[in-house]
Formats: C-alpha cells, sequence, structure tokens
C-alpha cells in the first residue's frame, strides 16, 4: 500500500523521501526538488520572472487587444493576446518556452512596438524562457532505471505542476499550440526506449 497520498505536495515527498531513505537524499534529487520548489512559488516569490512578466497585462498591446479598464482598475481585453508554448528538454534539464502569434504565425525575433504584435515588447532572449526545471532529463532516466516511489511521484509533481501554470496562462492567452512532449510523454518515451533516451 502506498504511503504518499496521489495529491502529495512537494513538502510531503521530500519528508517522504528521506524516510524511505533513512535521511540520506542524493544531489540529483535535491538538485531537481530544489528546481520544483522554485517552480511552485513562481508567482508568489518577490523575484521577476519571464513568467509573470507576461502575465502582467501592462506589457501586452492594449490597443491591438481591444482594452479597457474596468471601476476597480484592472484591464480587460476584447481578444486575448495569442501565444505558442513548446516544451524543450535539454542539457540543463526542461524549460517552456513561448512564442507570440501575430497574424497565425510564430515569431522568434524581437519586437518592438510593433502594432501587431500581443506585446509592447518581445525580446526572446528575456522572455522566450519562462522557467527552468532543473536536470530533469537525467532526473527522468534515474526514476526509469531506479526510481522508487518518492522519486516517482517527484516526477508526477513536476508535471503536475507545469500543466497547471499552463492552465493558468490559458485564462489570459488563447494558446494556439502546445508543442513537443509533456513531462509526462517525455517519460513515456524513456520507458519505450528502455531508458535508452539518447538514441
Amino acid at each position: 500500500m502506498s504511503s504518499l497520498s496521489p495529491k502529495a505536495n512537494l513538502k510531503e515527498i521530500n519528508a517522504y523521501k528521506k524516510k524511505i531513505n533513512w535521511g540520506d537524499v542524493s544531489a540529483l534529487y535535491h538538485l531537481f526538488s530544489s528546481s520544483l520548489g522554485d517552480l511552485d512559488g513562481i508567482l508568489t516569490h518577490g523575484f521577476d520572472s519571464p513568467y509573470k512578466q507576461i502575465l502582467n497585462p501592462n506589457a501586452w498591446n492594449l490597443d491591438l487587444l481591444g482594452a479597457s479598464k474596468s471601476a476597480d482598475g484592472s484591464i480587460q481585453v476584447k481578444n486575448k493576446p495569442q501565444i505558442s508554448l513548446r516544451h524543450e528538454f535539454n542539457d540543463m534539464g526542461y524549460e517552456l518556452h513561448c512564442y507570440p502569434v501575430i497574424d497565425g504565425e510564430i515569431v522568434s525575433q524581437n519586437m518592438i512596438n510593433k502594432g501587431n504584435c500581443p506585446f509592447n515588447q518581445w525580446l526572446p532572449e528575456k522572455m522566450q524562457m519562462l522557467f527552468r526545471i532543473n536536470s530533469l532529463v537525467a532526473f527522468s532516466i534515474h526514476c526509469f532505471q531506479q526510481g522508487d516511489e518518492a522519486d516517482i511521484a517527484l516526477l508526477k509533481f513536476a508535471h503536475y505542476k507545469v500543466e497547471q501554470l499552463i492552465t493558468l496562462l490559458s485564462e489570459s492567452f488563447q494558446i494556439i499550440t502546445v508543442k513537443s512532449y509533456s513531462i509526462a510523454e517525455f517519460y513515456q518515451e524513456i520507458a519505450k526506449r528502455n531508458g535508452n533516451i539518447l538514441t
């Protein structure tokens, strides 16, 4: 019988990992878990992030979106800004990338004060990567090869957290496409290739 709730939070998963491993937690687990801790508080931490920046309506091209201010001062738009998202897996880990969509086309270059861009300024080097989860690829392979219940729970937590953040984006944006594997699909691909994801 499982000792972890399927909806366990990060603190509960980490406590369970220490419990079943007599307090011995690998550097890889710690790195991955710490990165998820940052992601878990992406909207509540004091520091700025591209994810928080793009959610700020003051960064949007309000004329293009047919914006108006309501009595309480909040901004309402007739047309949600259009974006495309891409799951990116690399040596650093996992990243969620965002691109503005202009006239049905995904844009990857600088856009500054362009009338048809949903943002006042789009600077890919500062805004494209919304967030990163360090060591996700290495941790996923470890989970497949020798992961315990806490490792698998942590990987599932990462998947659900990313999906939750994408859902939150969909409340403010019209997401035209979400490209590439989700974290769950990426893990399934590792299993299909028997852990040899690099070939």
